[in-house]
């Protein structure tokens, strides 16, 4: 058996992957709808839409088999995405890549194989549309033509659930994608024991901005905020807007003095934006920082609370000042 190999763009891919926000989702009748079709017009035993992670192979839909992930060494998926166009395989037990693979000589048997990439707008090829049958079989031009349409099918519901994820304004995590990165990152810091910190923030003053200079120049403001942000945070980090001015970042493999030392980064980074953008205004921000507790924070909701009442005790605070 042949390991597939890794593409020249693993790390863009990966990131790419992940920012979809759909690893370990359940399922979606957008994706089952396309697995039942592929499996009625090929008449093969499986049909399978497989997004391949760092490690595994992750199932999102499948039709004809029970299954939700499977090493990325022994699929077929992993050889499918190094190519521009479908992978196939008539015969299985005839291609020395495949031939003592565990899902050829064992269950569920696999003798022929069709993938074709799932591409996404960055030209990542992050999983595939596939067929699997327990027969080998060839496949047609005609075949081939129609599997394409059905992989941009794919591509397309996946720009769907990117869109529902994505916030329109500043392009970052809304609160339905923040939430499903964040609970995927703080389980594999339980996991493996290592530390996260969460920001909450909320921009100061930011209804005199809107009364002042219009909502137009707010829209501005958020979206001046969010670049803040991504330059002053690792592409690691899970950065989203809840709505409204109140963002969050979770950092993972963190600890309490190196949140500290992106804050300040963070400060200086807001400071220097200020005095380019001299918009009449300087976009503040009240933060509340808090680390990730598994004895106290049940959930990412839990961590979420705790980052807001310390961003409010934090407002309040200036508040106080300024009136002194």
């Amino acid at each position: 058996m042949k390991a597939p190999d890794y593409p020249e763009n693993e790390d863009v891919r990966i990131n790419t992957l992940r920012s979809l926000n759909i690893l370990d989702t359940k399922p979606e009748e957008r994706f089952d709808r396309l697995t039942r079709l592929a499996k009625r017009l090929f008449g093969v035993s499986i049909a399978m839409v497989n997004l391949v992670d760092i490690d595994r192979l992750w199932v999102k839909s499948v039709q004809g088999l029970e299954v939700t992930e499977s090493p990325r060494e022994t699929s077929f998926c992993g050889h499918a995405i190094l190519g521009n166009d479908i992978l196939v395989v008539s015969d299985a037990l005839s291609d020395r890549r495949f031939c003592d693979n565990p899902f050829v000589i064992g269950d569920p048997n696999v003798r022929f194989y069709a993938g074709v990439p799932i591409v996404v707008p960055n030209g990542s090829k992050v999983g595939t549309l596939c067929l699997v049958d327990d027969k080998p079989r060839t496949f047609s031009e005609e075949d081939q033509g129609l599997l394409r349409d059905l992989g941009q099918m794919a591509e397309q519901e996946l720009a769907a659930v990117r869109m529902a994820t994505i916030d329109e304004l500043t392009q970052i995590s809304n609160r339905r994608g923040f939430i499903s990165l964040a609970v995927h990152s703080l389980n594999l810091c339980k996991r493996l024991n290592k530390p996260a910190s969460l920001f909450f923030f909320d921009l100061d003053l930011f209804k005199e901005i809107n009364d002042r200079y219009g909502h137009g120049e707010g829209d501005r403001a958020l979206m001046g905020f969010s670049q803040i942000l991504k330059e002053a945070f690792r592409e690691s980090d899970v950065i989203g807007r809840l709505g409204g001015d109140e963002f969050v970042v979770l950092l993972t493999n963190t600890d309490y003095e190196a949140s500290n030392l992106i804050l300040s980064r963070l400060e200086q980074i807001r400071k220097e934006y200020n005095q380019k953008a001299a918009r009449g205004y300087d976009i503040l921000c009240s933060v509340g920082m808090v680390e990730f507790d598994p004895n106290r924070h049940k959930s990412i909701e839990d961590l979420l609370e705790d980052g807001d009442r310390l961003m409010y005790a934090q407002k309040q605070n200036k508040r106080a000042k300024s009136l002194q």
